[in-house]
């Protein structure tokens, strides 16, 4: 562990801070970039480079009832030297790592903001430089946090995170690139100095305990990272400022508890959801419609005002009673014990013409997932800071609003989808097998047909058996759990398979996904300013049990992937040719690939549906995908025939396709051509070679070698002998 070390230089107004972390120089610079902005800061971990800001608005809407907070992380690709794809040539939309790298950092900060502030608050993470050894996405992070702290904007932190890896059972802080592909567990962890207050985990199916250690030690790092920001903000943070508030007295409050308290109490007791939240809302609509009527003759803005307290309280009596029932009461709205999971229901081969489909359901909770088989070249390409730039495996979710009984957006996927998907996704990564086992392209589709609770685990679930269904040979089965967590003072109590109130209602969403194995995804948000170690151990056994019983459940629809795919599948082979000869199987310009596909497949395009999908990799590897085998042999075939090696010496029989004054020319086999001069058409003298041979005749020819143009010549002269 490197020794804490803080230097400060001021030049120019500019101010200088570093920490030697971990052995990597940690510097930050303050003064001279983005001055307007009410915090900013220039972060440099190695050769990375973000600049983080944090602005505030002056005025706040207080009758809001959200807390209007936007952090962006912004993809530069100048600072990888790169030139953006496409015909603009310029930065778009945000990636799907610059998404979930602005939700890591968002998920983390946005419990330290007070409850009641209400002013907009925008954190922007500029990348300009990146050196793929120091994480761009913490290093945001932690300018993140340091640009609000500094600011006047009132925040209870710093925050902030690490990577962990572990290699040969070493836990490493910010593992390198290539320490990374060696490591056995991919976890971001972030909290305050006094506990964690997000997961974010891959893990090649790793213990409970291992994780739990890997969680202390990444908190651990946090401390020194906490420590140096409070440092620099001891010297040169500014005054927070007085935001306005929304005072509710407390007689107003008593009042609201005496109307609402033991008709929310019995509607909160409801099992199902729709009618739960429909009895819920006709509390609250009616309490709200008594105060407007009674209060018609005040101003708009004081009686929006006074409703706006009516609504608040009412979800305080809300919070209270929910957590009355589960911690004190030890009982779940729905009447579930505290361990239980709600009912479950499998299914496979839903959809005929799909390549594998299946279905999981787990109370109100339902996700269809399908999987999609293709050519290696379908792969994913990345327009992205990272070295990888392209994926072979995808796991995309799909949350339509019907699936909890309302209207709403539809259009290209939020945050929210980008980042169930990406969870579902790093779960069964762990388990998908190698493009040298498996050559495929492999792409899962979520479509959330119902929702109240944790519908990215399902997700995992339905996506798991749909791949065995489609023949995949995941190395084993993986089944995911959302867990929460209810606090009441210093009371506890961790519950099992949460639903949509407990979700909303509660302090934790932790979703724990893996094998009988080990974990293989871990994710977790909290409402509350961090958890302890005792509740995470907690968590995670309660977690592990619900997860074999699930997987008792998959197993008994489908126990291990098929051992074949589906009959709409492409079918696939795969062969070495010497790479020296790929150009020859392409051709010019692509004419001789462009001939065998349409050959082999009998269609006129190689965009045709029915085209036979040739991968051609340039170690020489050559895969050939169609659902119909004959076609696949048939184009191996072809492609193995011009890259036959002739043996010189040997004695072939070949068919003349071609007669000229000098010789003719003799296929051996498809694409292997050779010249038999006139000299070497017989051992008598020949005058006209047409007075031999003529085109179609099959003769015997020996290969004589190849000429210093790369020319093959042939003699039935030496055949014949």
């Amino acid at each position: 562990m490197g020794a804490f070390i803080l230097k400060y230089m001021e030049v120019k107004m500019k101010k200088v801070y570093e920490l030697n972390f971990r052995g990597r120089p940690l510097v930050v610079e303050i003064g001279e970039m983005a001055k307007q902005a009410n915090g900013a800061c220039l972060v440099r971990y190695g050769d990375t480079v973000i600049l983080s800001t944090s602005v505030v608005s002056k005025t706040a809407n207080i009758l809001s009832d959200f807390f209007p907070l936007m952090v962006l992380y912004q993809e530069k690709l100048y600072s990888v030297g790169k030139i953006p794809g496409g015909f603009i040539k310029r930065e778009g939309r945000p990636t799907e790592n610059a998404t979930l790298a602005a939700r890591m950092i968002d998920r983390p900060m946005r419990p330290m903001f007070p409850s009641d502030f209400k002013n907009e608050v925008q954190i922007i993470n500029t990348v300009l430089s990146v050196d793929q050894d120091n994480s761009p996405e913490m290093t945001a992070m932690f300018g993140s946090s340091l640009c609000v702290s500094i600011s006047e904007i009132p925040f209870d932190g710093p925050i902030a995170g690490v990577k962990v890896g572990r290699i040969n059972g070493e836990f490493i802080i910010n593992p390198t690139k290539e320490q990374s592909e060696l490591s056995d567990i991919d976890l971001t962890v972030a909290g305050t100095k006094e506990a964690i207050n997000m997961v974010e985990a891959g893990s090649k199916e790793v213990s409970e305990d291992d994780m739990l250690e890997a969680l202390m030690f990444g908190h651990d790092a946090i401390k020194e990272l906490i420590a140096f920001q409070e440092q620099i903000i001891a010297d040169c943070g500014k005054e927070k400022m007085v935001y306005e508030v929304l005072e509710i007295t407390d007689e107003l409050k008593t009042e609201i508890n005496g109307l609402a308290s033991d008709k929310l109490n019995t509607a909160m007791r409801i099992e199902d959801k729709l009618e739960k939240y429909a009895a819920i809302d006709k509390v609250k609509e009616d309490i709200v419609n008594k105060y407007t009527n009674e209060n018609e003759n005040l101003k708009e803005q004081e009686l929006n005002e006074l409703i706006t307290k009516v609504k608040l309280v009412l979800e305080e009596i809300e919070y209270e009673i929910f957590r009355k029932i589960v911690v004190q009461e030890k009982t779940r709205a729905d009447g579930r014990e505290m361990t239980e999971i709600r009912p479950l229901s499998t299914e496979i081969d839903l959809l005929p013409r799909t390549h594998g489909s299946a279905m999981f359901t787990r109370g109100q909770t339902q996700s269809l997932s399908v999987v999609t088989l293709g050519a290696l070249g379908e792969h994913q390409i990345l327009d992205g800071l990272s070295i990888e730039d392209e994926k072979r495996f995808m796991l995309h979710y799909n949350f339509p609003q019907f699936s909890v009984g309302e209207t709403g957006r539809y259009g290209s996927p939020g945050r929210r989808e980008i980042g169930h998907g990406a969870l579902g996704e790093r779960a069964l990564a762990q388990v998908i097998p190698t493009e040298e086992e498996f050559p495929y392209t492999i792409r899962v589709v979520s479509e959330i047909l119902e929702s109240n609770g944790s519908s990215s685990q399902a997700s995992i679930c339905a996506g798991c058996m749909a791949l065995m269904a489609a023949g995949v040979p995941i190395k084993a089965p993986v089944a995911g759990i959302a867990m929460g967590l209810i606090t009441d003072g210093d009371d506890y109590t961790i519950l099992t398979d949460i639903q949509g109130m407990e979700d909303h209602l509660g302090d934790m969403d932790f979703k724990v996904a893996g094998t009988r194995n080990g974990i293989c995804a871990l994710q977790m948000d909290i409402k509350i300013k961090g958890i302890t170690k005792e509740i995470l151990k907690k968590a995670l056994a309660q977690a592990k049990q619900a997860r074999l019983e699930i997987l008792d459940k998959i197993e008994s629809t489908i126990k291990e992937p098929r051992k074949e795919v589906s009959k709409y599948a492409p079918k696939t082979i795969t062969f070495m040719i010497n790479p020296n000869r790929i150009k020859e199987v392409i051709g010019r310009g692509g004419e001789m690939i462009t001939k065998i596909i349409c050959d082999a497949s009998n269609v006129k395009s190689v965009t045709d549906v029915n085209a036979v999908k040739v991968d051609l990799e340039d170690d020489g590897t050559v895969i050939i995908y169609h659902s119909d085998q004959e076609i696949i042999e048939k184009t191996a075939e072809m492609i193995k025939n011009i890259v036959k090696e002739v043996e010189e010496g040997k004695v072939y029989t070949g068919k003349v396709v071609k007669v000229e004054d000098f010789g003719c020319f003799v296929e051996l086999w498809s694409g292997c051509e050779g010249l038999v001069h006139v000299s070497q058409l017989d051992e008598k003298r020949v005058e006209k070679p047409s007075d031999m041979v003529k085109v179609g005749d099959e003769i015997i020819v020996k290969a004589l070698g190849y000429d210093k143009k790369g020319r093959l010549n042939l003699s039935r002269k030496e055949a014949l002998k």
